[in-house]
């Protein structure tokens, strides 16, 4: 059975099961803390938590998280405190992309400070390759860690071929820890790798490097995955050998006090054999540093955990050293960011927890932005997907320095013609994943300009859409009409099949994938429409009567850490588990 086929109830069973800690440690023990981020994305100042920086009044008023100054300090408090000095420092991912300082520096902010706060291994993100596999080789050129993953067969790309790894050992005071790399296999529909590049199935890529590492006893084991909450959840009740999932992609809290977290922190899933798996991660943007403590007996079995993520706000000094370093590269940042275009009377909601599930004012404006920019191509219908939408903008003014952070993929605006069909087509793919947060692949969801629709999170994918109507001439609305043809404008990542829009690429007739810069599109229609005044118009509906978009249901906690079951009342889960697992493969 296909790992990707398990059934939701039992994966939560498997997540939910708990193996009883053992308190006390013995003789031969090894106690160990993984320090942790993940999706940083370029996020090297403190931000105010909705955009990419932090305004002198939110300053003043200790609103500030994040940094990679204050992370600087957190960390060598962390380590100092860390048991038997043994910890190590890892990140899931996604590095590149999303503040200004990718823009200026293209990934070398993040190989600098990666350096400095002394990373010792990374797992390829999606994102590292946005602007194709030469951008990724400059990093590697500067950054002085393992970047990993076993699933990318680089052999037939010269710029890369052998200089990703599908695994590295670290040294934790004499014991060997191996760490390997996972990347999502969704990234030629998400980012833009090139023809050259492979991405393989998971199962079939760890394979072999558990083989390896446990030729050469190793015992401790610890993937570093990119490939989200969920799929983490799957691979750790099918796989044997792997001790704890670091996570990222899906940007997801976890954590055992928080009830707006996704799942405890560690989430805790019996693998095949029964042994507990821990799957940890520290939502995105370096708002958190995952601190996971635990201890191994002398075989290499865990013994017992505890942990959180760590929040990274203005209780947290900044590193001097570190904040003088982030202050100079902040002043060709603040050269592109200080022009200002126009205005903004309330807050352009571009955060991912909206814009990937629901209508959002800033998916409103680049989709308006965009038909106004072609409607001399007599444009009826604009489409954006609202992964390519980075940050919100606070009400003010508003800089082209903002317009890039929200924007910050090398788009132009593409045209093109669709029948009614695929265009509904179209968007049963963007609603496809986003019933729950915890998919890989919510970046697609469809932000539209030109038309309405309504769609259902509970009906089979490909049945999702209820309702899809295209605005008139008027103002007014007609249902979508399937034999007939719209002119369509869309971003050229998805007019050749990005986020899965491979009916972009298939069905499109008469397609013109030259149009103007989307960046530049969007800095034009703010400062011809300034002030803009904008608030969601019921463009997009949700019919199911779910919980709001961006507020994912948090699984039960497991009380792993703090209220253990009796050791035969785990024994019995595990038998339990392990019977419901052969059974479901029996009838696949």
């Amino acid at each position: 059975m296909s790992w990707r086929m398990m059934s939701l109830p039992l994966l939560i069973l498997a997540a939910l099961l708990v193996i009883s800690p053992v308190s006390a440690q013995e003789v031969g023990d090894f106690t160990l803390t993984i320090l942790h981020t993940n999706d940083t994305h370029s996020h090297i100042e403190e931000y105010d938590g909705s955009t990419t920086t932090c305004p002198a009044e939110s300053e003043a008023a200790g609103l500030c998280i994040g940094g990679v100054a204050r992370r600087a300090t957190l960390l060598a408090d962390l380590r100092a405190s860390a048991p038997d000095g043994n910890a190590i420092l890892i990140d899931a991912g996604d590095s590149f992309n999303g503040t200004l300082y990718f823009s200026v520096y293209k990934g070398e902010e993040s190989a600098r400070f990666m350096n400095l706060l002394g990373y010792q291994a990374m797992a390829v993100g999606n994102h590292e390759f946005d602007n194709g596999p030469a951008h990724l080789a400059d990093f590697l050129d500067h950054v002085e860690i393992p970047v990993l993953s076993a699933n990318i067969d680089t052999s037939a790309e010269p710029l890369l071929d052998g200089r990703l790894a599908p695994y590295t050992v670290i040294d934790v005071n004499g014991e060997p820890v191996g760490v390997i790399g996972l990347t999502t296999i969704d990234v030629p529909i998400s980012s833009s790798p090139g023809p050259t590049l492979k991405f393989n199935d998971y199962l079939s890529s760890l394979a072999p490097v558990l083989a390896d590492l446990d030729g050469q006893g190793i015992d401790k084991i610890v993937l570093l995955s990119h490939v989200g909450y969920g799929d983490d959840l799957r691979l750790a009740a099918q796989v044997d050998g792997i001790d704890v999932i670091v996570g990222g992609h899906s940007h997801t809290l976890l954590s055992s006090t928080d009830p707006a977290a996704a799942g405890p922190y560690p989430t805790v899933v019996a693998s095949p054999s029964g042994d507990p798996v821990l799957v940890v991660q520290a939502e995105a943007y370096g708002k958190y540093l995952g601190q996971l403590v635990l201890t191994f007996d002398g075989d290499g079995d865990i013994l017992s955990w505890e942990g959180a993520p760590v929040l990274v706000d203005a209780s947290v000094a900044r590193d001097p050293a570190i904040q003088a370093i982030v202050d100079e590269m902040a002043v060709a940042v603040n050269a592109m960011r200080d022009e200002t275009i126009g205005s903004t009377v309330n807050l352009l909601q571009g955060d991912r927890s909206v814009c990937r599930y629901a209508e959002c004012t800033m998916g409103n404006l680049v989709a308006d932005g965009m038909r106004w920019a072609t409607q001399n191509s007599d444009v009826q219908v604009a489409l954006i997907n609202g992964g390519g939408l980075r940050t919100s903008i606070p009400a003010g003014d508003i800089s082209t320095g903002s317009v890039l952070e929200v924007l910050p993929f090398s788009n132009n605006i593409a045209t093109l013609k669709l029948t009614g069909a695929d265009l509904l087509a179209a968007l049963e793919n963007g609603v496809s994943r986003a019933e729950s947060p915890d998919n890989a692949g919510t970046g697609r969801f469809p932000q539209v300009s030109g038309m309405r629709y309504s769609w259902d999170a509970t009906k089979p994918v490909g049945e999702r859409i209820v309702s899809a109507e295209v605005q008139n001439d008027d103002g007014s609305y007609s249902p979508l009409v399937p034999a007939a043809v719209y002119h369509v404008a869309t971003l050229t990542f998805l007019r050749q099949g990005g986020d899965d829009y491979a009916i972009f690429a298939d069905k499109a007739i008469d397609p013109y994938d030259f149009g103007p810069s989307l960046t530049e599109t969007i800095a034009d229609y703010i400062s011809q429409h300034s002030p803009l005044d904008l608030a969601p118009e019921g463009r997009i509906t949700r019919v199911d009567g779910a919980a709001p978009a961006g507020e994912p249901a948090a699984l039960p906690a497991s009380g792993a850490a703090t209220a253990p079951l009796p050791f035969v009342a785990s024994v019995v889960a595990i038998l339990a588990l392990l019977a419901v697992v052969e059974l479901g493969r029996r009838r696949v």
